[in-house]
């Protein structure tokens, strides 16, 4: 059930409809009810697997509740008696029956998502190894069909746990509630990471029917389906015939396909999660924002801190501060300054989980070499950056560069954009061989009349396909700078007079259904973090 396939449009009104239509205090259970629908019938029988990660992580959350609870009072009531080491020792000691009931918790979904994901990666390499160094064993390589959104859920199941293991949160003790917060339908699919105490009172709470909010709603659905179906379904010709035969086209070609996957995979990503929040902004319900024009970042951690923005905030709490300020980073800290110095010695506590956070988000994307190495590419990136941040000030101060001007602010957003496509050409070539051979041609082999004569139109689309994809990004980005100085796009356009306001309705709904990118040979369901 794709977000832009027309059955996608028929449950969503009839999910709609029957929301409304219930008893207040009841919708939170049409909501429930719609989600495990949806994913029945989008997922089938392999929803066994976001049904045994429910279960487990309400059983864990509980238990860890109820110890909490029982925990409290025995303190409350022994405190008295305790000096500051024992006070500590008990805290110690709980935390420790905690980890009992977190741990094996963790290890069960995760685990899942490893075997599932994984496995198959993983028994493929140790073969070659094996026979590499001449032993012959061969294990076997199962192939397993991945359950819908798993990644997705997966890390929003267990960030709940993890809260409530860190008493932040309050354990659900509903089962049902705690379903619906994990299975709920729009965001499912490819997110956005949201966390139990910012959407679950959203979800369980009887929400008014509200015209507004329902047109603000269809008009982001709207536009998200523009991204995906015009700008980047059509993109994706381009980026299709150039990575397919990465031998075939080079140097020019490669940039072009390069800037193409980048409009490619922000249209149909951020045209997803646009379809997503528009979908719940009509049940009521305000997900967390996932972009925010990470094309006009002005260096790497800037671009990171825009793109898939709840992915990064989930790995910066519970991967880089558990990390970053453990006793073992610590100890290396003070370890390191006596090596390295003051300065390097205080940012390795800092830099090593920065670029372990990366390495596992390229992990977190896929199961070959080139995720891998994206990860690799970017947490090198972000390091070398933290390191080199203060020596670079003094030699923007010494060259008297000036910071605060337009020219300085578009020569940081362009040197951001082509370190980040260079690192869409690794995740998006066959492998890591071939996006080092068209990394390489695109330095080598550069030639700009291939632009000129029209060397464009031997890569799958056609003028007036080249017309249709540049008009629409234009339009893109006149948006985004609307929306980056701080222009509410929606809301201004509901001011306006109704016949100029059904203009742009019309001329939207009419683009969509002229332009998109439709055909025998095409599947809408294809949406790239769809894979994720």
């Amino acid at each position: 059930m794709a977000f832009t396939s027309f059955r996608f449009i028929v449950f969503l009104v009839l999910a709609a409809a029957a929301y409304f239509l219930t008893p207040k205090r009841c919708r939170w259970v049409t909501l429930f009810v719609a989600n495990y629908v949806f994913y029945f019938i989008s997922g089938g029988r392999i929803f066994i697997y976001l049904l045994a990660t429910t279960v487990t992580t309400y059983l864990a959350t509980v238990k860890i509740g109820d110890m909490a609870a029982k925990n409290k009072i025995a303190f409350n009531e022994a405190k008295a008696e305790l000096d500051k080491e024992g006070k500590k020792a008990w805290k110690a000691a709980f935390a420790k029956k905690k980890k009992r009931i977190l741990i094996p918790t963790l290890l069960f979904n995760f685990g899942i998502l490893a075997v599932l994901k994984y496995s198959g990666f993983v028994t493929e390499n140790l073969n070659l190894l094996f026979a590499k160094i001449g032993i012959g064993t061969e294990l076997p390589v199962f192939r397993f069909l991945l359950p819908l959104g798993i990644s997705f859920y997966t890390f929003q199941s267990m960030g709940y746990l993890i809260d409530v293991y860190r008493e932040k949160q309050e354990p659900e003790r509903n089962f049902c509630k705690l379903a619906l917060f994990i299975s709920f339908f729009p965001q499912i699919v490819q997110g956005p990471i949201s966390r139990f105490g910012t959407l679950a009172e959203q979800l369980f709470r009887a929400n008014e029917f509200s015209y507004t909010r329902i047109k603000f709603g269809v008009q982001l659905m709207l536009w998200g389906a523009l991204k995906k179906m015009v700008i980047a379904d059509r993109a994706a010709v381009l980026v299709d015939n150039a990575f397919g035969f990465p031998e075939t086209f080079g140097g020019t070609y490669v940039a072009a396909a390069a800037l193409a996957y980048a409009i490619q995979i922000y249209g149909d990503f951020s045209g997803g999660i646009d379809i997503a929040t528009g979908a719940a902004q009509i049940f009521g319900v305000t997900l967390d924002k996932n972009f925010e024009r990470p094309y006009l970042a002005t260096s790497i951690p800037d671009y990171w801190r825009r793109w898939h923005m709840t992915l990064g905030a989930w790995f910066r709490d519970y991967v880089f501060y558990p990390l970053s300020l453990s006793k073992f980073f610590s100890r290396l800290g003070k370890k390191c300054r006596g090596i390295f110095g003051n300065y390097i010695g205080k940012l390795i506590p800092v830099l090593i989980p920065q670029f372990i956070i990366f390495f596992l988000i390229g992990i977190w994307h896929g199961a070959e070499w080139k995720y891998i190495a994206f990860g690799c590419y970017n947490g090198t990136l972000i390091v070398l950056g933290i390191l080199f941040e203060q020596p670079l000030q003094k030699l923007v101060k010494r060259l008297a560069i000036r910071t605060d001007c337009i020219s300085w602010r578009i020569f940081q957003v362009l040197r951001t954009l082509i370190l980040v496509a260079i690192g869409k050409i690794i995740t998006r070539a066959p492998g890591v061989s071939a996006a080092k051979y068209m990394i390489t041609s695109m330095v080598k082999n550069w030639n700009t009349d291939v632009l000129l004569e029209g060397g464009l139109l031997t890569m799958g689309l056609d003028v007036k396909d080249l017309w249709v994809l540049f008009l629409s990004c234009l339009v893109l980005l006149s948006v985004s700078l609307m929306q980056e100085s701080g222009i509410r796009v929606r809301e201004t356009l509901a001011k306006q007079n109704l016949y100029f306001r059904w203009v742009i309705y019309l001329g939207a709904l009419f683009s969509l259904i002229l332009f998109g990118v439709y055909g025998l040979n095409y599947n809408a369901a294809d949406f790239i973090y769809r894979g994720f």
